[in-house]
């Protein structure tokens, strides 16, 4: 089997419209590439979900390598807005454009064509292991975590897992994700009682009550940041009473918090300090208040080791940057990845994602490619 040219898989993909949770046929592209290179692969599909399991070598005692991934990709926005078509994958001035040029469909195509040819070329004693979900830009519940489950019902596993996400924030090399902070959203409700503006007295105004709520959470210092983390951070995020009356005190107030939160706290450690808050307004102002919690995932750390040792070696060798380790950014799918094994992030430069006319650099898709292939070679040498 000739070389993989990764800039070639990516546009392969990239021309998938595989807005999430759609396949477009993606995901078939890498089953018949890495089913001809001689990978098991098997679906985890679920929840109307596609999902590719695809493993190299027999399972057992063997060490094993795992790249994780997806390919489904957020929603364009304004078409018109696009200077390219956003499922062109066109190439202009070594540059390639469309929606999942950057996240994550090039983190994809290089970590597959960098496998094929590995085991291609020099077969490694154990397996290798590529975990691959159409489901990481929408709820994430039948994506990377339907693949943990099948993996785990059919014995498969990962010793260690690289997630391909775009982790560079300037220049390509120069940041690995180790771990990432938590995330949750918390929706208020408060009820109050709906009146006329000139009597007060005869209704119960809910905005008093959820200002001082925000007011309460926003102005709380969570901590001071701890040694892999920056500090935890609480933003509030919206605050409606769908009022547009001026003359009428409206009946209820919803609003909004998302929380970004370190290891100095969990998700239900956060949740028992709003409510001790949420319960002071209820007796402060003698309204109902209904809380709703959104977990999307507890703070999480690989602590520098062999695993980062590994990647910032090979990303280094490639790119002649030493890589900075971060938990910096929003979630990824590694937050799954964690409970099953060590994991860490490497790809590529991400300022583009999700934004219109995305786009990477072709040079910058080959150069993955071979940091990939170099993990591999130096984890299995």
């Amino acid at each position: 089997m000739p070389p993989i040219d990764p800039v070639d898989l990516t546009a392969q993909l990239v021309r998938c419209p595989s807005v999430t949770p759609e396949d477009a046929g993606a995901l078939d592209i890498l089953h018949d590439l890495l089913s001809d290179a001689g990978f098991t692969c098997g679906w985890a599909d679920r929840g109307g979900i596609r999902n590719l399991f695809a493993r190299w070598g027999t399972p057992g005692n063997t060490k094993s390598f795992g790249f994780n991934g997806h390919t489904d990709v957020v929603p364009v926005g304004d078409e018109g807005a696009w200077t390219k078509p956003p499922f062109g994958a066109e190439i202009h001035d070594g540059v390639m454009y469309g929606r999942g040029t950057t996240d994550m469909k090039s983190g994809v195509a290089a970590f597959a064509a960098a496998a094929v040819d590995f085991v291609t070329d020099t077969p490694p004693d154990g397996s290798i292991v590529i975990a691959i979900t159409g489901d990481e830009e929408g709820e994430s519940v039948d994506g990377t975590l339907a693949l943990l489950d099948y993996m785990e019902q059919h014995g498969e596993r990962m010793d260690v897992c690289l997630v391909g996400e775009p982790t560079c924030p300037e220049n390509m090399g120069d940041m690995i994700k180790i771990g990432r902070r938590g995330s949750m959203t918390v929706k208020f409700r408060v009820i109050g009682k709906q009146g006329h503006s000139a009597y007060p007295h005869r209704a119960l105004n809910p905005l008093p009550a959820m200002v001082s709520l925000m007011d309460r959470l926003a102005r709380r210092t969570l901590d001071e940041g701890t040694e892999h983390f920056d500090p935890s951070t609480l933003a509030v995020v919206t605050v409606d009473t769908g009022n547009a009356a001026t003359n009428v005190i409206p009946a209820d107030c919803t609003a909004a918090v998302n929380i970004r939160f370190n290891d100095t706290h969990t998700g239900a450690s956060l949740t028992e300090w709003i409510e001790t808050e949420v319960h002071r307004v209820r007796e402060e102002f003698s309204v109902e208040v209904t809380t709703q919690v959104k977990i999307s995932g507890e703070s999480f750390i690989t602590p520098p080791g062999d695993l980062s040792s590994l990647v910032a070696t090979a990303v280094e060798a490639e790119t002649g940057v030493a890589p900075v380790l971060s938990t910096s950014g929003g979630t990824s799918d590694a937050r799954f990845v964690k409970s099953h094994c060590p994991v860490v992030e490497f790809g590529l430069v991400g300022q583009s994602m999700h934004q219109v006319d995305e786009h990477v650099r072709v040079e910058h898709i080959h150069q993955l490619k071979a940091i990939y292939a170099r993990i591999l070679a130096d984890y299995f040498v």
